[in-house]
């Protein structure tokens, strides 16, 4: 198994190895248009594909209802600043799937400069494939670059998934027809679920709960994040600022939320994404609430350099008094 001094230095290799071109699978600028400054890029994996360091989630303002004012301005930004992966899901923004419909309105005109990922949170064949034939009617897309089992929780859906009729049949079939290019795995909960569907079929993704108070409960970056490693799947973060908990910026209702969280955060969003891209990780996907947070988080991105080993703890230590909110979307009970 690798160790934490084998993965940081798996994830200085893989910071070695940024490129610093643009994609080639973005749109050429027009003559009369700027060319899109380039982001640092990975390797997706095995999938061949060179994503940006920063990539958009589809939460925060994309799944809020009724705001496409805001919504689809953030996205189309994203595109013109460099940005080349938008995650989202048919479960973001509830029953109307808001934040599939505001990337939709994006890509009927610009399909070519994203590589787009969604999931599906049905745990049979047939209920999945129908999420996928709606998916794809919002996004306005006769296919998905990525579609992903969207967040693993127990053994038991992972046996569900497995079964016969299950969701992973769904995903087969899927890209046996073209519908879709790539097939990913995600979830926060408990590593050993991953590890587990990881085990019973060659995904090409992983979508990854991480940040630096990762250690202090069911850490992903123990088992999970090596094994990804090992197998050469493309590996993307999330929850990097934990929806702002960890962050020292985060101001904390007055009696609390539903998680309990109650203090502001310890770090900076800054330090909360280096100490993630320093990881072996692809990329990060971050939900943003407006275009200057998603200009800083580029910014940060465009300007990364990796921690060192005594920098990554430092910012583990200081995590701590705060890891139980963020790390909220870990499973707490025994």
């Amino acid at each position: 198994m690798i160790g934490r001094r084998e993965l940081l230095k798996l994830g200085a290799a893989a910071v070695a190895g940024l490129a610093v071109k643009l994609r080639a699978s973005a749109a050429p600028a027009a003559a009369d248009e700027k060319p899109k400054a380039a982001l640092p890029a990975r390797n997706l994996g095995r999938t061949g594909y060179s994503v940006g360091i920063f990539s958009l989630g589809g939460q925060a303002a994309v799944e809020k209802a009724d705001n496409a004012a805001v919504a689809v301005p953030i996205i189309e930004k994203a595109l013109d600043l460099g940005v080349n992966y938008i995650d989202t899901s048919a479960r973001y923004g509830g029953d109307e799937r808001w934040s599939e419909r505001y990337v939709g309105q994006v890509m009927k005109r610009r399909r070519g400069e994203a590589f787009l990922a969604s999931k599906t949170h049905d745990r049979t064949r047939d209920g999945s494939l129908k999420i996928l034939e709606k998916s794809l009617a919002l996004l306005q897309t006769d296919h998905l670059d990525l579609w992903q089992l969207h967040n693993l929780e127990t053994m038991d859906q992972v046996d569900r998934i497995f079964a016969k009729g299950g969701a992973i049949e769904a995903l087969a079939a899927a890209r046996e027809q073209k519908l879709v290019r790539f097939l990913g795995v995600t979830g926060h909960a408990d590593p050993d679920v991953l590890v587990e569907a990881i085990r019973r079929f060659p995904f090409d993704t992983v979508l990854l709960a991480v940040n630096a108070a990762d250690r202090y409960r069911l850490p992903f970056t123990e088992k999970l994040l090596p094994l990804a490693v090992e197998k050469q799947m493309g590996i993307i973060g999330m929850k990097i600022p934990a929806r702002g908990r960890l962050l020292a910026s985060w101001k904390p209702p007055a009696d609390g939320d539903r998680y309990g969280s109650k203090s502001p955060g310890t770090i900076s969003m800054k330090e909360a994404l280096r100490y993630v891209l320093t990881l072996p990780v692809s990329t990060v996907i971050v939900g943003c609430d407006s275009i200057p947070q998603l200009e800083e988080n580029v910014a940060i991105a465009r300007e990364f350099t990796p921690l060192s080993a005594t920098q990554m703890a430092a910012l583990e230590e200081r995590a701590k008094p705060v890891h139980k909110q963020a790390l909220f979307f870990r499973r707490w009970e025994a």
